[in-house]
């Protein structure tokens, strides 16, 4: 069960892999992985036939499905396949059309998004302009409290320019936001719906009008959670009449359903039995792009940590190879990035190649560790960091930066939390007191790097540590004002430098999640695409 991610907040505490996430921008292809070492795939082979319905296993259960709070694993594997959104992310994480046929920029900080025509609710209603203005604006409204209110920090108002058309009017140029269009932020669902449902729009009681390709069922609250084929669909109608998903939040039990062949497929493949599913006979593990990094969250920049060489030492110190074949089964790749190297390709070599060429080394350094933290007059002071019992992982993980600490001379405390008390650490700047470091799991929702190195910047929500520097600070805001991939690519290059010199991050290994198919079904996409595409649409008979 991978370490929880600060980016979902409503779901992390469960997280097998509560590893987050935000299309015209920096592609990461999938394919092989290159550096990593590991075979990536964009999707398993393409289903042949229709079937009745599948199984899919969450880790789990949704807290809820209203797309303001899909910001963990469970809610958007389930949403994804209900709503939709004005763009797409397609299998090779590039961005396309969705509810909008047309995406325009006439200006730097105007979009308009014109819809495609004739498209139904679930509830038969049509679209219009109406229902998608005031499906962003939910995001502005400080009393709804969003989750994706960062990607509209720099949004001014939203307004109908036409029947089917939508103009977002943004108060700086900003690279990022076209591109969160693909994710959650984007949604679209009935207006009229919401205003009726209010506070119940997206439970169990209240239900969803969306216009994807399945309906949302019987939602039995502990237990499972079903889809029905919506047949009128407007695009490929889905191969399965239906989807049953189940909630297994215990790893063990979730190993074992999968393969009795009890639940059909899952993309939540805990770490701890993959040599157990790559050996069985009744199905495939496949692995795929997930943006995906393992760290550890520096959270306190005021004590032992305050000094940047105690925590460039504890970078040098750190066994990330070990963690890498130990603790992820050989399922990771040791890593010096808070990003993984995919995402980097297509924009201009050369210039991030030597950003990156000075990241600190992965291999382990005690000597230069030990060095630094004699230098810094360190040696015997106390580091804290949080263990929850989430899963192995996130135990091995803070054992491991235990023995590193200790090996250069720390007092290297861990503090074992509850669940629900290390969720709280993404959220709640209280819950962090008394802490240096905590482990945790990062996937972009977009496919630029920017959405990681931002979160630097003074202020940002993610920002856990406070970390503040102007010179940080004015090369985010150029990066996010520059539309072109290219030239952005180069700038966060930069900002990916300066994040490594002050080491506001400790960095561990890249993840590309595993899932597993049994051989009743194929179609279903092996990358991170599945959080915000129909990807259950696709799955059908071999």
């Amino acid at each position: 069960m991978p370490i929880p991610s600060r980016h979902r907040l409503a779901g992390c505490a469960a997280a097998v892999l509560a590893l987050i996430l935000t299309g015209a921008g920096c592609a990461a292809p999938a394919g092989d992985a290159g550096t990593t070492g590991i075979h990536l795939s964009t999707a398993t082979p393409a289903a042949r036939g229709d079937i009745d319905g599948f199984t899919w296993a969450l880790y789990a259960e949704p807290p809820v499905l209203d797309y303001l709070y899909a910001f963990d694993y469970p809610q958007n594997t389930v949403l994804a396949n209900v709503c939709e959104s004005l763009m797409r992310w397609t299998p090779q994480l590039t961005v396309e059309p969705g509810l909008a046929e047309k995406a325009s920029n006439p200006d730097p900080t105007t979009w308009v998004y014109d819809l495609r025509p004739n498209v139904r609710f679930h509830s038969g209603a049509t679209l219009t302009a109406d229902d998608a203005v005031a499906s962003l604006n939910r995001h502005l409204d400080p009393e709804l409290g969003s989750y994706w209110v960062e990607d509209f920090k720099n949004v001014a108002s939203v307004e109908k320019t036409g029947p089917l058309q939508v103009t977002v009017h943004l108060k700086t140029p900003d690279a990022l936001f076209p591109q969160a269009m693909a994710n959650s932020a984007g949604t679209v669902a009935n207006a009229a719906t919401m205003r009726e449902q209010g506070r119940r729009f997206g439970t169990a009681d209240g239900g969803l009008d969306c216009t994807g390709p399945f309906t949302l069922g019987k939602w039995e609250q502990g237990a499972s959670l079903r889809l029905d084929r919506f047949d009128g669909y407007r695009g490929k109608r889905a191969r399965a009449g239906h989807v049953d998903f189940v909630f297994l939040p215990d790893s063990a039990a979730r190993t074992n359903a999968l393969l009795t062949g009890e639940v059909d497929g899952s993309f939540a493949v805990p770490p701890e039995s993959l040599s157990r599913f790559r050996a069985a006979d009744i199905g495939t593990v496949h692995q795929g792009q997930s943006l995906t990094t393992v760290n550890l969250a520096v959270s306190d920049l005021g004590g032992t940590l305050s000094d940047v060489r105690v925590r460039r030492a504890l970078m040098l110190a750190l066994d990330r190879e070990g963690f890498a074949e130990g603790a992820m089964r050989g399922a990771a790749t040791p890593t010096n990035s808070l990003v993984v190297k995919d995402i980097w390709r297509g924009i201009p070599e050369e210039p991030v190649a030597r950003e990156l060429a000075a990241l600190p080394p992965v291999k382990r350094d005690l000597t230069e560790a030990k060095r630094l933290v004699d230098e810094a007059g360190a040696r015997g002071k106390k580091v804290t960091v949080a263990s929850s019992p989430l899963g192995p992982d996130v135990a091995l993980l803070a054992t491991a930066v235990q023995d590193a600490g200790r090996r250069i001379g720390l007092d290297m405390e861990i503090r074992t939390v509850a669940p629900d008390a290390f969720t709280a650490l993404f959220s709640d700047p209280e819950a962090r007191k008394g802490l240096d470091l905590f482990p945790f799991t990062y996937y972009l929702s977009l496919s630029d790097p920017l959405a990681m190195y931002g979160n630097f910047r003074t202020g940002q929500f993610e920002n856990y540590a406070g970390y503040s520097s102007p010179e940080y600070d004015a090369l985010v805001d150029r990066a996010t004002a520059e539309y072109d991939p290219a030239k952005r690519g180069v700038l966060t290059a930069g900002l990916a430098r300066m994040a490594a010199d002050a080491a506001l991050c400790l960095p561990v290994a890249e993840y590309p999640g595993p899932m597993f198919l049994n051989k009743r079904i194929t179609g279903a996409p092996t990358g991170i695409s599945y959080m915000y595409a129909p990807w259950a649409a696709e799955v059908g008979a071999p």
